[in-house]
Parts: structure tokens; C-alpha cells; sequence
């Protein structure tokens, strides 16, 4: 098999299976038919709500356990629990929980007190981040820490960005690395969120030399990643996500990890190369483990 074909299989072995994706959709749009008939007093199944995370950037691969969802509300729910006098923002989150317990009875409010969450039983965790609608387009959400306050973000800046540079850019190369660093990520324990991972590649993708080329050169897409994140000083903490601007921390040292992967990267091409296949895809299963075909 050739270079192409290879990052191909692999691309198979990483995207979420339809089975998933089905499984995911019908959990949503429950959610989301219970929380627009007590909010909204409609039946609809898709309105108000919006994938959001790396489901909403289409980042996310197989094995995926978080889904990031956000639900808007209407305006006068936002002055009802704005003019309470302690904490309106808990109470908030306790009505939209209440509100998901008639469809799905184990939900609760999530540890960082922003969500209301619900864990199900084959792994995959829904995190509901009930929101309102800005007059600028961004959207206010409520986090109950230190007593409660209002918070703003703005995710579908973050995704209309993501997608312009994704396929009009770097025709899919983008997605392409985000999804394959989260491989390399969970093999081998690196501390980036996906959102840093989404950053650093979005940043970096746009002078990439290669970013209109297909799958012949994703051998070459995660050399040159790995080389990039090996290079970025550790003395930086924090950098700005696409659309919103908004600041993305980093966990820990990721350096060093993706310049020993950056090396595994030279040793496979050079394998390929020299027409040792088989040594070659060991080498890309030491970056990527055994879902590298």
C-alpha cells in the first residue's frame, strides 16, 4: 500500500462510526425536544441547540467521550435569574436539569458548575451549556462559582473560522491533523485539551506549504505538526482561538513528546523511502498506536 492509501485506512479507523454518530443525534435531539417544550413550548427537536467543542468543529474521532452542546434560552429567563438575589445562575441550571430529569433522570450539574451534564452508559458524556444570545451574536452562559456571574463566549465564530480554513484554506488538511493529534495525544498521554490542539493547528495550517495536497502528504502533515508544537517555547501559556479570540491555557509540557514523535516521523518516511514498508508502519504505530493500520 502506498503512503496515500495507508493515511486513508487510517482516516477509516479514526473518524466516529455511523453507528456512533446515529447513537449521538438521537440523544440530542431528545434533549433537545425536552428542553424547547418547557423553554419554548415547541416540540421541535433541532431549534435552539447547537453542537458545540470538537463535535461542533468536526474534530472529534472515534472513541470520542465528551459532546459539548449549547442551548439558548429565551431573553426573559435571563432577567428572572439575573435579578435573584444570591446565585441566579445555580438556580438556572437547576431548572434546565430539571428539565432534561423528564427525558434522561440521571443528569446533574457538572463539577465546574457551568453544565448540566449526563453520563451514559457506553462512555459518552452530553455536557448542556444553556446560553444566551448577545446583541453582538456572542452568547452569555452562567458558571455558579464564587457565588455566581455571567460569562461570555462565542462558538459560532469559532466554528465558521475553523470551517473557512479547513476547507478553503488547507483543503481539509486542518481537520485532518486535529483528528490525528488526538491519536497521538491519548496514546500517549499528552496534556493538550482539544481545543489547544484545534489552536495550534489552525494557526500553524496557514503556511504550511503543502496544505492544498491530499493524503500523499499527511505523512509529511504530521512530521511538520510535531516539529511545530516541539518548537513552541514552553514559557508560553495561553494562545487565542480562532473566531472568538478567546484564551486557550495549556495543561503541562507537550514539547517534548511531539519532538520525539517528530522523530518516529523522519524514521517512517525515511522507511517508506527506502522501500521498507512494514518498518515504516511500525514506526507511525509508535506515534499513533494500533488504530494506525
Amino acid at each position: 500500500m502506498s503512503v496515500a492509501d495507508n493515511f486513508r485506512a487510517f482516516r477509516s479507523n479514526y473518524l466516529i462510526p455511523s453507528t456512533t454518530v446515529a447513537s449521538i443525534s438521537n440523544r440530542y435531539r431528545r434533549i433537545t425536544k425536552q428542553l424547547n417544550k418547557d423553554f419554548w413550548y415547541s416540540d421541535s427537536e433541532t431549534a435552539h441547540s447547537l453542537y458545540v467543542g470538537s463535535y461542533g468543529r468536526d474534530t472529534a474521532t472515534n472513541g470520542v467521550s465528551d459532546l459539548d452542546v449549547a442551548f439558548t434560552l429565551p431573553s426573559s429567563f435571563y432577567q428572572k435569574y439575573n435579578n435573584y438575589s444570591g446565585n441566579g445562575q445555580s438556580s438556572l441550571l437547576q431548572a434546565v436539569r430539571e428539565s432534561i430529569g423528564r427525558t434522561y433522570a440521571n443528569s446533574y450539574v457538572g463539577a465546574d458548575g457551568q453544565v448540566v451534564a449526563l453520563n451514559f452508559t457506553d462512555g459518552i458524556r452530553f455536557e448542556i451549556l444553556p446560553v444566551f444570545v448577545n446583541t453582538s451574536n456572542t452568547l452569555t452562559f452562567a458558571d455558579t462559582n464564587d457565588g455566581g456571574r455571567w460569562k461570555s463566549c462565542d462558538p459560532r465564530e469559532e466554528i465558521k473560522s475553523f470551517t473557512y480554513r479547513n476547507s478553503i484554506i488547507a483543503n481539509g488538511n486542518l481537520k485532518a491533523i486535529c483528528r490525528m493529534a488526538r491519536i497521538w495525544r491519548d496514546r500517549h498521554s499528552v496534556p493538550m485539551s482539544g481545543m489547544l490542539i484545534d489552536t495550534l493547528a489552525y494557526q500553524w495550517i496557514s503556511d504550511w506549504r503543502y496544505r492544498d495536497k491530499s493524503f500523499l502528504y499527511h505523512d509529511y502533515l504530521v512530521r511538520d505538526f510535531m516539529f511545530y508544537l516541539s518548537q513552541i517555547p514552553n514559557s508560553q501559556t495561553y494562545w487565542r482561538a480562532p473566531g472568538s479570540g478567546s484564551s486557550v491555557y495549556k495543561k503541562g509540557n507537550f514539547q517534548n513528546k511531539a519532538y520525539a514523535s517528530y522523530i518516529n516521523a523522519l524514521s517512517a518516511i525515511d522507511y517508506e523511502t527506502n522501500n521498507r514498508p512494514d518498518t515504516a508502519r511500525n514506526k507511525w504505530r509508535e506515534i499513533f498506536g494500533p488504530t494506525y493500520p
